[in-house]
């Protein structure tokens, strides 16, 4: 339908409408130009020149501009909003549109208004739908590509990794970091010897060869039981076989194999002397490290020992000492000076931790023993010697009471050496400590090892010494070196342990017509057992002695925690 120029009224087509529902806020301004207020600026002087233009003849709007003209709004409304809900076709829908508002009479608004509503809705609903198609399409393309996804991660090597990740992999190498240092804190687990797999394979990498006690005790069937006597001439015959063996381990390996070295103290003192020899000789191979080169021979060196002789738990702490020391060396330090570094780590440890340390507790103990004591002490212990040869010195008047126990009879060297310095001395067998215990005053004991839990770890009879000394109300001292505390908990003698020679029990020394059971050794229901240490519990023992003070049994697990490895050792 075509408009006629001369038939344009704006008047009539315009306000002829319906009433219309626009915003008061709505008005028009003096150059022909649309104002909205309360909207998004619909109608600007652009759209409104097009929408001029869109006329043959134009109109003139000089006529509505005193008052506001709702018409304009009419035409303005179906104009400008269609495009705002309908971007794509706007024009097809919009066209229409302003014919029909200017042909059409006042009744065609509630179609029209039918009409607008029914296409919002049906474009709603269809984009709605598309949403939704899209969205399953999505989902079925990232179930089937599932393994290309995650696959992406790994090609993109420049793009960094998302910050919950870093947090992620942090966190787990921290507890993994932690891990591992629990783990070297925790003792290795001592090889159990009745399992047969494993023993099988450890004589195959021995140096050693023994051969298995064939009357074996059941109950300790899980410690090594060696038919003594063949050990030390086949390994003298092998001497100049062992070539990475360094002559100093292969001399105090016969010294422990032989029985010339006992004592706790010796026994570490000649283990770190040696260490100190391999040390001084050492040279690192081609393409290795002098750490883990190293480390290497000493662990070596390590079992050697074992085979020749059980270590003690006080070797174990000076090991472990030794070891943390070489893993500490800095990588620029050059050969000459970690091996300079090491040696003097040695001989500290030895004189600050074994010789510094009995001459402290010497004084500690010194202050316990006044005029007219009896002093008992049981086998042989270096710092009790010590002790009471200082305080003879100090012109302290003592008497001393030696118990001693078959078959090493220890207490007769110390008996010689005491009464040779002028000490009264009685010396006596375990079996009489009851009837001696009467006139006993103080009991002064050696140990090989004070554990966590404050058991004292000493030569087999102390505990039988200190339980008969708590049964008479006599006062129990042990004196141990601090590097002798150890971490471990023991409950009985029977977990850990070390057997000694069975034949030493069944002879009597210096009496070769004794021999009663020569014979009856090869039986097999006879079995032999010759312990060689005991466990004391924590609550027959009154006091240890130690360089860092006197402390009772219950503060042993404060200074393995409080010190530590690294605090206890030398720093």
């Amino acid at each position: 339908m075509q408009l006629k120029r001369k038939s344009y009224n704006p008047t009539e087509s315009l306000l002829g409408a319906s009433p219309p529902l626009a915003s008061p806020s709505s008005r028009v301004i003096g150059d022909g130009e649309f104002s909205e207020e309360s909207s998004v600026g619909w109608f600007r002087r652009s759209n409104s020149a097009k929408f001029a233009s869109s006329f043959s003849g134009g109109f003139d709007l000089t006529s509505v501009k005193s008052s506001e003209t709702m018409g304009f709004h009419q035409v303005k409304k179906p104009v400008v909003a269609q495009p705002k809900e309908e971007k794509s076709g706007a024009s097809a829908v919009v066209e229409p549109q302003v014919n029909k508002g200017l042909s059409s009479s006042s009744g065609a608004k509630p179609s029209k208004e039918k009409t607008t509503k029914a296409e919002r809705r049906a474009l709603q609903e269809a984009q709605r739908a598309a949403k939704a198609a899209a969205k399953a399409m999505t989902v079925s393309e990232g179930v089937s590509t599932s393994k290309p996804v995650k696959q992406q991660p790994a090609q993109k090597k420049d793009a960094p990794p998302p910050a919950s990740s870093i947090a992620a992999s942090d966190r787990k190498g921290g507890e993994r970091s932690m891990e591992k240092e629990r783990r070297k804190d925790i003792p290795a687990p001592r090889m159990q010897f009745d399992d047969r797999s494993r023993v099988e394979k450890a004589k195959k990498r021995a140096v050693v060869n023994q051969s298995e006690a064939r009357n074996r005790v059941e109950l300790f069937r899980h410690l090594p039981q060696y038919e003594h006597g063949t050990q030390l001439p086949d390994l003298e015959s092998k001497f100049f076989q062992l070539d990475p063996m360094h002559p100093a381990v292969y001399k105090v390996g016969l010294q422990y194999l032989a029985g010339d070295i006992s004592g706790g103290n010796a026994r570490c003192i000649a283990m770190l002397q040696a260490f100190q020899e391999v040390i001084k000789d050492y040279s690192t191979p081609p393409e290795k490290s002098l750490t883990r080169d190293l480390t290497a021979k000493i662990s070596s060196f390590v079992s050697f020992f074992i085979e020749c002789r059980p270590f003690s738990m006080s070797m174990g702490n000076a090991i472990r000492f030794l070891k943390s020391r070489i893993a500490k060396l800095p990588l620029t330090v050059s050969e000459s000076e970690a091996k300079a570094s090491l040696c003097a780590d040695i001989d500290r440890f030895i004189n600050e931790k074994i010789v510094l340390a009995d001459n402290v507790i010497i004084r500690h103990a010194v202050t316990k023993i006044t005029d007219g004591d009896v002093l008992l002490t049981y086998g042989s212990s270096c710092v009790v010697e010590m002790i009471l040869l200082y305080a003879h010195e100090l012109g302290k008047r003592f008497h001393v009471v030696i118990v001693d126990s078959h078959p090493k009879l220890e207490g007769q060297g110390l008996l010689r050496r005491l009464v040779g310095k002028g000490l009264r001395c009685t010396y006596t067998h375990i079996n009489a400590v009851s009837y001696i215990m009467h006139d006993v005053t103080r009991v002064f004991l050696g140990s090989s090892s004070v554990l966590s839990n404050g058991t004292v770890y000493s030569r087999v009879g102390t505990a039988c010494v200190a339980m008969v000394a708590h049964a008479f109300h006599v006062p129990v001292l042990i004196c141990c070196e601090a590097y002798k505390f150890h971490e471990r908990v023991l409950l009985d003698s029977i977990c850990s342990n070390e057997l000694g020679d069975p034949d030493a029990i069944s002879k009597v020394p210096g009496r070769m017509d004794i021999n009663f059971l020569d014979d009856l050794t090869n039986k097999d229901n006879l079995q032999l057992l010759n312990l060689m240490y005991d466990a004391t519990p924590s609550e027959y023992v009154s006091m240890i002695i130690t360089d860092y003070g006197m402390i009772p049994p219950t503060s042993v697990p404060v200074i393995v925690r409080e010190y530590g490895r690294e605090h206890l050792w030398i720093q």
